[in-house]
Parts: C-alpha cells; structure tokens; sequence
C-alpha cells in the first residue's frame, strides 16, 4: 500500500446526496451537484448522479472537460475568462456571468460551432464576489442579450458566504426573486432557474424560511461532508467520512515541547509560537502543507493533537493516546472541506475509491 492517500467511499457519498436530494424536493430545488473539490473525479461524480442530482457544477473546464462523457447538463461556477469562451462553448453547457463582453464573445463562440449556450446572471447581494451589484446594471443589458444569437438566458443566481460570509436570508433570497419577477414582467423572459446559492442556504430549509420559486442550489460541501455551511450544522442521515486520509508514521521520539534558540521565521515566513508541556511523543507524518493544511485535518484517533507542520512533515502530539505509535504505523484522519481539496489536488497523495 502507498502513502500518504486518500480514502473515498462512494456509497456515502451516494448516501448523502440522496439525503439532500430529498429535503430539497420537498422544496421543488433542483441540485447542482459541486465537483471541484474531488478535481471533477469521473467516478465520484458518478456518485451523484446516481444520488439523484440535476447537473454537475465545477469551477475549472479541465474538469468538465473530463465530466465530458458523462450524460447530465454540466455548469461552469468561475465567471468564464475571455481566453477560454471556446472551451466554456464546448464542454459547459450553462456558465455563470455578470459581464457584458463575456457574453458577446460565448455568443460568438457558440455561433460559430452552431450551439445555444445557456448563461444565468449572478447577482451579487452583498458578500462582494462576482455579480451585479446594481439592479440597473442587470436591466441595461437584458435587451443586448435577447438579441444574442448563440446565447440563451435561463434565469439569475447569487453565491453568499464564499468571500464575505454573508448569510443567506429571507431578505436577500428574497430580493434576488424580487429582480426575477422584475425581469420577467418588463423584458418578457422566462426565468426556468433561480439559483438561491450554495450548502450555506440550505439552513433556510430547516426552519422553513424558503423562498418560494428559489428553485436551484449548487451544492458541494453538504454533499461531501453533511454539512449545511451557514452554521456549520450537521445534515441527519449524513456521513462527514466519506474522505478519509491516511498518513504513514515515519519518526515517534519523545522529545521537549520548547525549541531549543532563539526563534525566528519558519520555512512559511511566519514566527511560530509554543507552549512548554515538558517532554512529550512528537509523531510525525509523511504529509504535509504541500499537500494539506493541518489545520484541515481531524485525527480518527482523538487523543492525538495536530502541532503543525512543514511542507513535507505533519507533526502531532501522541503522549495521551492508548495507542503506542511506532514508524510504519497508519494514522487516519477525517477532513474539512479544504482538506479535501487540498488532498484531492495533490498529486503526492494516492486515490484509493471504492
């Protein structure tokens, strides 16, 4: 077996994406199913699918490029770049965008190959990531885009939480189908998909503060980990080790807990701090912030404690665990959602999906 590598366990996976498949149901939302944090893993993607989502979302077309062949409409989450509107024609079938030229140019692409590609406008209210932040922005543009050719809009969307942690509520969603019904009423279009955000709106669900019509969400963390984002509560009837790491010991020394000199910075620039515990077994892991960030990772056994790490080295404090860890020993950990995708990422870590 090779090391360090990364446990993903399809049926759990499958398990808590038919879970939130059938809370939003119950709320008329169609899913889209985020794969950037497995790298657009053909064979977790399939996971869910098979759980029952509507589309495949990731924000990097070399990952819907490698989504190609799977048979389900597949949307690009980053605004798409101008020197990539080819390959956003060719493997997306809807993109997320809030620039006028962008759109002119994806018209001109999915002309020029005979295509329709779809685009839903994003609405930024007010965590200051992509979107338009003025409502008259929007109203500006819809008559140049109803001309467009090869572009075709099939509603508008928002992300909270991503960049500024702004929290979905009634009052923003709710706004968000305020300026849907507004274009429907002055520019007669339909709006077939309002997308209300990301596993961060999903805590609206459970207190019944949906809003009615918000009809889309594009989900990535609940769907991997169980996890609505706003609060960071669990989802029931979820799995949050669906990703497991595993890390091979390859020192196990008791030694003191203060470095010995005077301090300076580390190999990352910053002045580490310590605390002096007296002498304790130092682990340590053949992993490290090259793949994953420490802080990312939660040892299985939770009598460890993670102390840092280097680029190549994850250091952990074992003196209170009933398990004698020697070099060649396995140590497992859960992870967060960056952990994932740090892990996942990495090309030092192996893939073991079953």
């Amino acid at each position: 077996m090779e090391y360090p590598r990364i446990k993903v366990d399809l049926g759990k996976i499958e398990h808590n994406v038919a879970t939130i498949m059938g809370i939003c149901r119950g709320y008329d939302i169609e899913v889209a199913g985020v794969t950037k944090v497995f790298c657009g893993n053909p064979k977790i993607a399939q996971a869910y699918i098979d759980g029952g989502v509507s589309y495949l979302a990731d924000s990097r077309i070399e990952n819907l490029r490698g989504l190609k062949k799977l048979n389900i409409p597949k949307i690009l989450l980053r605004l798409p770049m101008l020197s990539q509107v080819r390959q956003v024609v060719e493997y997306a079938d809807i993109s997320l965008n809030s620039e006028i030229a962008t759109i002119r140019a994806l018209s001109q692409e999915a002309e020029a190959i005979d295509k329709r590609h779809r685009i839903i406008l994003m609405v930024d209210l007010g965590d200051l990531r992509e979107g338009y932040y003025y409502e008259e922005e929007i109203f500006n543009i819809l008559e140049e885009v109803k001309s467009l050719g090869g572009i075709e809009l099939i509603g508008i969307g928002t992300n909270l939480t991503c960049y500024g942690g702004v929290i979905p509520e009634e009052w923003n969603l709710g706004k968000l189908m305020g300026i849907s019904r507004s274009i429907e009423d002055e520019f007669d279009m339909d709006m077939k998909v309002i997308s209300g955000g990301n596993s961060s709106s999903l805590h609206l669900l459970s207190k019944d503060g949906w809003i009615e019509g918000i009809n889309n969400l594009r989900l990535g963390e609940s769907l991997v980990l169980g996890l609505e984002t706003a609060y960071g509560s669990r989802i029931d009837n979820t799995h949050d080790d669906a990703f497991k790491l595993e890390a091979e010991v390859i020192e196990a020394k008791v030694k003191p807990s203060m470095p010995v000199g005077k301090i300076g910075r580390d190999a990352f620039g910053e002045v580490p701090t310590f605390i002096d515990r007296g002498r304790r077994k130092r682990i340590i892991c053949a992993v490290g912030k090259q793949d994953v960030e420490p802080g990312s990772l939660i040892p299985i056994d939770g009598e460890l404690s993670i102390l840092g790490g280097s680029s190549d080295h994850l250091i952990l404090d074992g003196t209170d665990s009933n398990i004698d860890y020697a070099i060649g020993d396995i140590v497992e950990f859960k992870l967060t959602y960056g952990g994932i995708l740090g892990a996942m990422t990495s090309e030092y870590i192996k893939k073991d999906i079953f």
